[in-house]
């Protein structure tokens, strides 16, 4: 927000609002305080929206506060992003608004926050600095799905434990379990992977992606001896002198599918005692957020998943503040 901005729209109350010169002046203090306010932290949405709501709305001042609040918080969450908030799409918003339940909100909180995000990029399409609303019909957490699942270290141990890997089936699924969890891929990247895209020796993989993206994954001592094992003891045997690129084959010496997969992990699962909730993402989640449990930064994770923008990743912060509010309500004296 700047001197030009706040003429701009103070001529825009004149002309199309009629209001009064002593109103404007009113307006001109006030915008100039925000202004000051939001000075190096680009907080032109909430100041805007702000006076735009008391304008159109007539809204009360606790209840602009309160709006002011939220759209500062909209304003941090997509600089943590490196973006604007006039440049998050849907799928980020919802993120947002989950982050806002998932830091300590009440249900009306959260609530509000959505009718303020709401209403901003309403303003912005009526500004004509948005084609088209990214927050129409956002609504509140309750009509979303539950965050992600994810396991435990000692769950992972046991899943990994199940597998028999002294018969070639039970080599290829120690392997993959190992590789998904080493590297959080999707589980069409990980049957698609091929044999030129292991670098066992200098621990890391090349994984194409969605939108047939590639990108380097770094993978573990345990993980790369595991499908090395399989690779010379197992996955020969299953070829049965055929040839194929594909690493992990089935019984038959084909690809093995992704339902496939999932059908074997699943199976492990159970043997393991593990949620029924067990897949190949939930096992995606689980490399996600123990290297965020551990201090990895949050760009790395969103390099090696495979994320296009950031904000997809944030996902992860809000399971590990809802994890860390858990913990905090059942061991603080005084929660």
């Amino acid at each position: 927000m700047n001197r030009i901005m706040i003429a701009a729209y103070l001529n825009h109350l004149r002309v199309e609002r009629r209001l009064a010169d002593h109103t404007l002046e009113s307006y001109a203090r006030d915008l100039n305080a925000l202004a000051a306010f939001a000075a190096g932290a680009e907080r032109t949405p909430e100041t805007l929206d702000r006076h735009a709501l008391r304008v159109e709305r007539r809204l009360a001042d606790h209840t602009l506060e309160s709006y002011a609040r939220d759209l500062s918080a909209l304003a941090a969450f997509a600089a943590g992003a490196e973006r604007t908030p006039e440049t998050l799409d849907r799928q980020a918003l919802e993120a947002f608004v989950r982050r806002q339940m998932t830091a300590g909100l009440s249900p009306r909180s959260v609530a509000r926050s959505v009718a303020a995000v709401r209403g901003y990029y309403k303003f912005l399409v009526l500004d004509r600095r948005l084609e088209q609303s990214p927050a129409e019909d956002l609504q509140p957490p309750r009509a979303w799905p539950a965050l992600p699942k994810f396991l435990s270290l000692e769950e992972v141990d046991a899943l990994i434990a199940q597998p028999d890997a002294t018969t070639p089936l039970g080599l290829r699924d120690r392997a993959m379990i190992e590789l998904l969890y080493a590297t959080g891929m999707r589980v069409s990247e990980l049957v698609g992977v091929r044999t030129p895209d292991l670098h066992l020796e200098e621990r890391y993989l090349t994984c194409i992606g969605k939108g047939n993206k590639e990108r380097l994954i770094p993978i573990g001592d345990q993980a790369a001896h595991w499908v090395n094992t399989y690779l010379n003891e197992g996955r020969r045997t299953l070829l049965k002198g055929r040839a194929s690129p594909r690493v992990f084959l089935n019984a038959r010496g084909g690809p093995l599918s992704r339902v496939g997969f999932w059908k074997i992990l699943k199976a492990h699962g159970r043997r393991a005692k593990l949620p029924r909730t067990l897949s190949p993402h939930v096992v995606r989640h689980s490399f996600a957020t123990h290297l965020l449990e551990r201090g990895a930064d949050l760009r790395a994770i969103q390099m090696m998943l495979g994320h296009t923008d950031l904000s997809t990743t944030q996902i992860y912060t809000h399971i590990l503040e809802a994890r860390l509010r858990t913990v905090y309500d059942r061991f603080h004296p005084r929660p």
